[in-house]
């Protein structure tokens, strides 16, 4: 039975300084990284976890792979204290075998919202806003947007209707995957419907919040998004193969990604699927290395003020059992951090504060079987056996 496209797609699933560059739609050397893989690859611890548990691990992943369809995976998983562990298996091109490669970059999804909630809570910093702003203040149109705030964009709390659960917008986008939406054209399909709850009543996963905080940004920086997050949160963070693609651009090497949401329900190569729908909730790129780096970053703070970073890690309950979200950000049995999930590709990139741990999880993926994200059971699989007193479970936040 072939499945209907539903609001799963596009759950995918961004201050000022004077040399910003207008025209830089992302930095050089990361698209000109490629050949820097072995120098990534040196950082990485260089002991194991154990010939024993590298081989349960090996095991489990083989097992969910197959079990899953997932193509091509790479995971990385680095403990103090105990170890490291990094694998790329499967393929990253069904058509020629091609193996997949640890040194990928991949479409992350919705763990652009991390960057992009980083963006502006450098402005919060910077007093040039506050989070309890409403966003009528910053962008016309939004309703009930005298009541909305910056934190109940950031929280998933505006009840504000997510664009991607349109028909017409799920429609005009599988009809035409290369088709350029620009923010406002994204929006104008959620704000098509009446609000689904009253500001701060409930959480609710919608790309409609975080597209209209990556305006709020443009608007207070007077800089296009993709600059502002490569000034200001991407070279502080030190992830030189990150980056903010304008289109359909994607920087070798990459796995194909493919991905069964499409109008007839087949299975199709969504590689080179343009992001823009997505925008500050889900278009970004980026890689192992860089993700690792950016989990202890994004987890722990480093590149903003103590009392806004206890603001990002307030956590609220999703109504989902072990899960809750911040400031774009979620908590999931002690893991912190964010999965990703956009045509084709999805990710988890988290950290156990507990046990100082990284988890990285890249597949080119996002087809589900037996209604679960592979990337949830990929993450599930490898947390129950390395860290079985914090079992990671994320799948709700991209539902």
């Amino acid at each position: 039975m072939r499945r209907t496209p539903s609001r799963r797609l596009l759950a995918a699933a961004l201050l000022v300084a004077s040399a910003l560059a207008s025209t830089a739609a992302f930095p050089a050397p990361a698209v000109q990284a490629a050949g820097t893989a072995a120098h990534h690859r040196a950082d990485w611890p260089p002991h194991g976890l154990g010939s024993a548990l590298t081989a349960r691990l090996d095991s489990t992943i083989a097992d969910v792979r197959e079990q899953a369809g997932i193509p091509g995976v790479v995971v990385g998983l680095w403990m103090p204290g105990r170890g490291s562990y990094v694998r790329a298996t499967g393929v990253a091109d069904t058509a020629t075998g091609r193996p997949m490669a640890a040194d990928s970059f991949v479409r992350i999804g919705s763990e652009t919202k991390t960057f992009t909630v980083t963006a502006l809570l450098k402005l919060v910093d910077e007093h040039r806003i506050g989070l309890d702003d409403p966003i009528s203040r910053y962008v016309r149109g939004v309703p009930n947007g005298r009541r909305i705030t910056l934190r109940h964009l950031a929280e998933m709390r505006s009840g504000l209707f997510p664009y991607t659960s349109d028909p017409g917008f799920i429609q005009a986008l599988l009809s035409d995957p290369q088709r350029y939406f620009s923010p406002r054209q994204s929006l104008a399909y959620g704000f098509r419907h009446a609000n689904t709850s009253a500001p701060g009543k409930q959480f609710q996963y919608s790309n409609t919040n975080l597209v209209l905080l990556g305006l709020v940004i443009e608007r207070v920086s007077g800089h296009k998004l993709a600059d502002f997050i490569h000034q200001r949160v991407l070279r502080p963070a030190h992830l030189h193969r990150t980056l903010f693609p304008r289109g359909a651009e994607f920087p070798e090497p990459h796995p194909h990604g493919y991905t069964d949401q499409t109008l007839s329900g087949d299975t199709a190569d969504a590689t080179d699927w343009n992001p823009s729908w997505a925008w500050a909730a889900g278009a970004m790129i980026s890689d192992l290395h860089d993700l690792r780096r950016w989990a202890k970053t994004v987890a722990t703070g480093t590149l903003l003020s103590p009392g806004t970073q206890a603001q990002r890690l307030r956590t609220l309950p999703t109504g989902f059992p072990g899960t809750r979200y911040g400031l774009g950000i979620f908590e999931t049995n002690g893991w912190i951090g964010h999965n990703g999930s956009i045509p084709g590709y999805e990710t988890v990139t988290v950290y156990l504060p507990s046990q100082k741990a990284t988890l990285v999880i890249m597949i080119n993926t996002d087809s589900q079987r037996n209604g679960q994200e592979p990337s949830t059971v990929l993450a599930r699989a490898i947390t129950g056996i390395v860290t079985p007193d914090n079992v990671y479970d994320g799948s709700v936040v991209t539902r």
